[in-house]
């Protein structure tokens, strides 16, 4: 069991594999275990599960900092980007990262038929080039290799966009007011479960935006809205929410409010000062991510023998170092990638 930033977690040593799936504080894991024990005894009733919808929403929306009317609340990131992709014009001009995760690019590449396009271009070239798109569609944080996007540029090249945070919430601070949509999901570095995300919608983007997957808790009073017609969905973001996975958003209503009440600057410096100190460990330039993406001959390999849990994305060894990581874990990973003579070097 290990402490930090004040919560417990059962942690294994060696666990670097956060950008695939966090692991919850015991609080959190709690929270779960006591919601599944309730629907087991048969003293689960579904309105009990609107309290937590709500102040998971509601802490997605302080992380982010937006009004809590902006954002609509789901299950997946990209259930949530299809409802951004229907609701693009006919023909609109889409721009995404290369090697940009699915989630945030397949819905819109989905909507060929109606001639939408979408092109990839380097990452750091995505600014430069956003002004001649409609839309720029990308992860403030890349899922393979953990590199940053220029979201100062971004927001001074007067395209819409559409940020995804699941790689970046939770260890980098965010002010994105400014961004027309904001999707995240719950089970990496917000450390809830699977079956938890979000959309937060800019009013001047709900023209954009299509409720297509329109349901009884996208009403304007869900309880009173579960038969029967008109439609007639909520006045705000709410309108583009998804019937919620009820024990999930009973996890997240633990884990955000506490990221939530945390110092993310803190965080941000200790995850980030762990990875960039295994970067120059192997004589590689700090990148200032708290995702390091590593190549060379049989380093998966020597990773795995060593105990350190992480993932391999694009070819490359992938490690993340979140705020329950610890010297031990970085001298576990440097001990075991500076063994034997093969080379290494890191995906820029």
């Amino acid at each position: 069991m290990r402490t930090a930033f004040g919560e417990k977690f059962d942690v294994p040593p060696g666990y670097l594999n956060t950008a695939s799936l966090g692991i919850p504080t015991l609080t959190t894991a709690n929270a779960v275990a006591a919601s599944v024990s309730r629907w087991a005894a048969g003293q689960a009733d579904a309105p009990d599960y609107d309290l937590p919808v709500r102040q998971a929403r509601t802490a997605f929306a302080e992380l982010i900092g937006v009004p809590v009317e902006r954002v609509a609340s789901g299950s997946g990131v990209s259930p949530l980007v299809a409802q951004v992709a229907a609701g693009v014009p006919d023909g609109a001009r889409v721009l995404v990262a290369e090697g940009e995760f699915t989630s945030v690019s397949f819905p819109f590449a989905a909507q060929a038929a109606r001639g939408v396009t979408v092109t990839a271009a380097p990452l750091d070239r995505l600014a430069e080039r956003a002004a001649d798109f409609d839309l720029v569609a990308v992860a403030v944080v890349q899922s393979a290799d953990g590199a940053v996007v220029d979201l100062d540029g971004l927001r001074a090249s007067g395209a819409r966009v559409l940020l995804d945070v699941s790689q970046s919430l939770g260890w980098f601070p965010h002010d994105l007011a400014w961004a027309d949509w904001v999707v995240g999901a719950g089970y990496k570095w917000l450390l809830a479960p699977r079956g938890s995300a979000w959309l937060a919608v800019r009013p001047e983007a709900a023209d954009w935006t299509l409720p297509v997957a329109a349901n009884w808790y996208a009403g304007d009073d869900p309880w009173k809205t579960v038969y029967d017609l008109p439609l007639r969905l909520a006045p705000d973001a709410r309108a583009y929410d998804l019937s919620p996975a009820w024990l999930a958003q009973a996890g997240a209503a633990a884990a955000l409010p506490w990221i939530a009440g945390l110092d993310l600057a803190a965080v941000r410096d200790h995850a980030v000062g762990l990875a960039d100190a295994l970067l120059a460990a192997l004589g590689l330039p700090p990148r200032g991510s708290a995702i390091v993406s590593i190549a060379g001959e049989g380093v998966a390999e020597r990773l795995a023998e060593a105990g350190i849990r992480c993932a391999t994305r694009a070819g490359r060894a992938r490690l993340a170092f979140h705020l329950y990581s610890d010297e031990n874990d970085l001298d576990r990973a440097i001990s075991a990638l500076t063994r034997g003579n093969g080379q290494i070097s890191e995906s820029i």
